[in-house]
C-alpha cells in the first residue's frame, strides 16, 4: 500500500452545475479528477491509493485535511482495506464488486459505510468531514462519519457569566452543542431536525424542541420561515435571526440569542424552540418575549425573594439607562420648578461657565461614554478594562475641570451606562442604548410632554411586535394573571405550576414537586 498527496496542476476550468449533480461512473481517474477540478486542486485534498495484489483494482480513499480527525480516518481506512484476498467460499476477491459487497458488509461495521453514487452527494459529503472510499469500475463510492479537526474545547461563558450555576458553554461544533443540551434532557421526546441553508456556504444547522410540549403552530411557523431562506451564506446565527424575525426595522430584538447550554434547556421546558447554527456558539431560541431578556438562568438558582430583588432592579436599571439623561435635560429646560430650590441652585452655579446647552452637554457626554466602551470592548482583554475605567476617569475629570460640562451632567451620564450593564442580554442593551439618543433629542424640543409621548409610542410598538406569532409583550399584554409569577417578580418554584400559555398548549402543567416527591397537577 502507498500513500500520495495530489499534485497534479490547477486547471482552469471547473465543473458547472450540470456535472455536480451527475452521478459517478466506472473509471477511478475521472472521479478523482472530478473531485480535484472542483476543489480546484486545492492543498488540502488528500487521496490515498491502494492495491492489495497485482491484478486487483484499484482503490483510492479520499477526505479534506482539517475537516477529519485523522485517528478515525485511519481506523476508518484501515478496517475498509482488511479484507482477505479470498471470500467464504475460497473465491478470489478480484473483481471490483466484490471488493465493494465485502468492504461494506464484512469489513466495515453496521453504519460504519454508506453509498454515494452522484458528484453533488460525494461533495457534500466530502466538505463535511467525511472519508470516500472509490474502487476502479464501480460508480459508487463507500462514506464513512470521519469528521472532527481542531475545535474549541468546551469553557466557561463569556458573555452571560453567573456566579451560580453551570460553567460549560457552546462551542463552534454544532454536534457538541446539541450534546451538552442533551445531558441536561434525558427525554426521548427531545428531537432535533437537521437543515442545510446557504447555497454557497451549506451550512449546518437544526432545531431542537420537546415534542408534546413546544406549540405545533409555532413550530411548522419557524420551518416556513427557515424554508424561505434564499441566501448564497450563513455565516453566523445572526444571519437567520435578521432573516426570519418580525418587524425587522424594530429597533427592538425579536429573537433571544444564548451560549448556555442551561439556558437552553430551561426554555426548551417552557415549550419554546432551540435553533442551532454550526460555526457559532450562540444559539437562538424563539418564541421570544420581552421579558425574557432581563430573566437568566441564575433567578432560578437563587431562593425566589433574592431573585425577585435583583430581577426589579434590573428593569429599574432599564427605566434610568433609557430616561435618566432625557429627564435631567427636560428638567433643566423646561421644568426648572420640579427641581427643589437647593439643588436648582446648586446646578446653576455648576452650569454658571460651560458654555453648551444641557442637551448639547448630554449628547457630548453620551458620545464619548459610547467611544470609551467600544474601545474597551475592541482592545484585548489584558488592556480594554483598564483603558476603559482610566479613560473614563480622565476624561470626565478634564471636561469638568475645562469648564466643558457640568459634574452633575457626568454623574447623570455615568450612572446611565452603569445602569446599562446590569441588562443580561446585549441585544437589548444596544436598543436601549440607540433609543437614549432619541429620548434625549426629543427631551430637548418638547420636555417631559415629549418623554411622556415617545414613551406611550414605544408601548404602542412593543404591544404590537410578535414572535412567531406570539405577542412580544405578553404575559402582560395580553394580560395572564397566573403567568405573572414567572415575569417581573419570580416566585417560589412550588408556586409555577404552569408553562407560559403562549408557547404551548400540549402540556402546560408542570411537575410540582411536593416534599421530596413528585406528583402529577391538574391546577391551572
Amino acid at each position: 500500500m502507498m500513500a500520495t498527496r495530489t499534485t497534479k496542476p490547477k486547471k482552469s476550468q471547473t465543473e458547472d452545475s450540470n456535472n455536480q449533480s451527475s452521478p459517478l461512473t466506472e473509471n477511478l481517474d475521472d472521479n478523482l479528477q472530478h473531485i480535484r477540478e472542483g476543489l480546484g486542486n486545492s492543498l488540502d485534498l488528500i487521496i490515498r491509493y491502494f492495491q492489495t495484489i497485482d491484478d486487483a483494482p484499484r482503490i483510492a480513499a479520499v477526505y479534506m485535511d482539517g475537516l477529519t480527525d485523522k485517528e478515525i480516518v485511519n481506523e476508518f481506512i484501515s478496517h475498509a482495506m482488511s479484507f482477505q484476498t479470498v471470500n467464504e467460499e475460497g473465491q478470489k476477491l478480484t473483481t471490483s464488486l466484490d471488493i465493494y459487497k465485502y468492504m461494506k458488509e464484512k469489513a466495515l461495521n453496521p453504519g460504519k459505510g454508506k453509498s454515494v453514487t452522484t458528484i453533488s452527494e460525494l461533495f457534500e459529503a466530502l466538505l463535511s468531514g467525511n472519508t470516500l472510499i472509490l474502487i476502479e469500475d464501480m460508480a459508487e463510492a463507500i462514506c464513512g462519519n470521519t469528521s472532527g479537526g481542531e475545535v474549541r474545547p468546551v469553557s466557561e461563558a463569556s458573555t452571560q457569566v453567573s456566579i451560580r450555576g453551570s460553567k460549560e458553554s457552546f462551542t463552534e461544533t454544532i454536534g457538541v452543542n446539541i450534546s451538552l443540551v442533551r445531558r441536561k434532557i434525558k427525554n426521548p421526546n427531545l428531537w432535533v431536525e437537521p437543515m442545510t441553508l446557504g447555497a454557497v456556504t451549506q451550512t449546518s444547522m437544526a432545531i431542537m424542541y420537546i415534542h408534546g410540549i413546544v406549540n405545533e403552530d409555532n413550530l411548522q411557523n419557524l420551518r416556513e420561515k427557515l424554508q424561505e431562506i434564499r441566501v448564497d451564506s450563513i455565516l453566523e446565527s445572526g444571519y437567520i435571526e435578521q432573516l426570519i424575525e418580525e418587524g425587522g426595522y424594530s429597533p427592538f430584538p425579536t429573537l433571544y440569542n444564548t451560549e448556555r447550554p442551561d439556558s437552553v434547556a430551561g426554555n426548551l421546558l417552557d415549550g419554546r424552540i432551540a435553533i442551532f447554527v454550526d460555526g457559532t456558539p450562540f444559539v437562538l431560541i424563539a418564541p421570544t418575549t420581552f421579558f425574557m431578556f432581563f430573566h437568566t438562568v441564575e433567578d432560578y438558582y437563587q431562593r425566589f425573594d433574592i431573585s425577585t430583588l435583583i430581577r426589579l432592579l434590573r428593569f429599574l436599571c432599564l427605566l434610568i439607562s433609557m430616561f435618566g439623561p432625557a429627564i435631567f435635560v427636560a428638567a433643566l429646560n423646561f421644568h426648572q420648578e420640579m427641581i427643589p430650590t437647593p439643588l436648582l441652585i446648586n446646578l446653576a452655579s455648576q452650569r454658571e461657565g460651560v458654555p453648551f446647552p444641557a442637551f448639547v452637554e448630554a449628547l457630548m457626554m453620551e458620545v464619548t461614554f459610547e467611544i470609551i466602551r467600544e474601545a474597551g470592548i475592541r482592545l484585548p482583554s489584558t488592556i480594554g478594562q483598564t483603558v476603559s475605567i482610566i479613560g473614563g476617569l480622565v476624561l470626565g475629570q478634564a471636561a469638568v475641570q475645562a469648564g466643558i460640562v457640568s459634574p452633575a451632567m457626568v454623574i447623570v451620564v455615568s450612572l446611565t451606562g452603569i445602569s446599562s450593564f446590569t441588562t443580561p442580554a446585549f441585544n437589548m442593551a444596544l436598543s436601549v442604548r440607540l433609543l437614549r439618543f432619541v429620548i434625549v433629542f426629543v427631551a430637548a424640543f418638547m420636555g417631559l410632554y415629549g418623554i411622556a409621548i415617545l414613551a406611550l409610542i414605544l408601548i404602542a410598538h412593543l404591544c404590537s411586535l410578535r414572535s412567531l406569532g406570539v405577542p412580544y409583550m405578553s404575559p402582560i399584554a395580553p394580560f395572564a394573571l397566573k403567568a405573572q409569577k414567572d415575569t417581573l417578580i419570580r416566585s417560589p418554584i412550588h408556586f409555577m405550576k404552569i408553562r407560559p400559555r403562549l408557547n404551548n398548549d400540549n402540556s402546560n402543567v408542570r411537575k410540582k414537586v411536593v416534599k421530596g416527591k413528585r406528583v402529577n397537577t391538574n391546577e391551572s
